[in-house]
């Protein structure tokens, strides 16, 4: 088996801010989204995703992570950002639980979807775990958009700690093979990268769009989910190929 992502053709660059148990420091993010600034017209940067966060310890107004992503928008990137994984809790549904960066109104914030495993929209639904709105602090509008995010299968590294620690979660291309050529995992940190590659897509198609373009077009074609709310679902869930005939 195997399998493609959202923008196959897309290239990529890699800036590692955490390490190998995802932990990492604030400063770290915000040096590389500066370095990203710095050299988007050497490289052709157009979106960045960052499936991470930290909470939300002040306004957007003055965090230092929340400015660095503004900066990045004002220079022409769209940025997408995952909502976190903080929509449940041991009482049942936990509001109030999106992260920073993804608090900021500048970036495209990415809530998960569980598709049940089936090609059909019709019974899609927002993942119990992810982070539901309104942002802390500043109580705004939140997540913009959201996508599958539950069980996505993606590339995997042999030697990353996520393969060795959870083989269960390994997926073989070749079921005789001793090396998985994939892994599968769940959380908005999944979902971002759909929504990144569905950008890239309107990007390739209409290359003279700015970011809040962008994120007005993902949320004007988004599908519109029956059963959440708008603090769960935002605009509602992505809907690539309306994005991009669009765009």
């Amino acid at each position: 088996v195997q399998y493609k992502g959202m923008a196959p053709g897309a290239k990529l660059l890699d800036l590692q801010v955490l390490d190998a148990s995802g932990s990492g420091s604030t400063s770290d993010v915000i040096e590389a989204l500066d370095w990203v600034v710095d050299h988007k017209d050497t490289y052709h940067i157009r979106v960045i995703n960052l499936s991470l966060g930290h909470p939300v310890f002040e306004s957007y107004k003055t965090d230092p992570l929340c400015q660095a992503i503004e900066t990045c928008v004002n220079n022409g990137i769209v940025v997408v950002v995952a909502a976190g994984n903080y929509g449940k809790g041991r009482a049942g549904e936990v509001y109030g639980g999106i992260t920073s960066p993804a608090n900021d109104p500048a970036a495209i914030t990415v809530g998960a979807v569980d598709t049940w495993g089936t090609g059909s929209p019709q019974d899609d639904t927002v993942a119990t775990y992810s982070s539901r709105g309104p942002t802390p602090i500043d109580g705004l509008l939140k997540p913009d958009i959201v996508a599958p995010g539950n069980k996505v299968v993606s590339c995997s590294n042999p030697n990353g700690s996520l393969y060795i620690n959870y083989p269960a979660n390994r997926v073989y291309a070749n079921p005789a093979g001793q090396t998985a050529s994939y892994f599968t995992m769940s959380g908005t940190s999944m979902a971002a990268p759909v929504v990144a590659g569905a950008v890239a897509m309107m990007l390739e198609a209409n290359p003279n769009l700015t970011p809040n373009m962008v994120k007005a077009i993902l949320g004007y074609t988004a599908g519109r989910m029956r059963q959440p709310n708008l603090l769960e679902q935002g605009h509602g869930e992505l809907k690539a190929v309306g994005a991009v005939r669009l765009a």
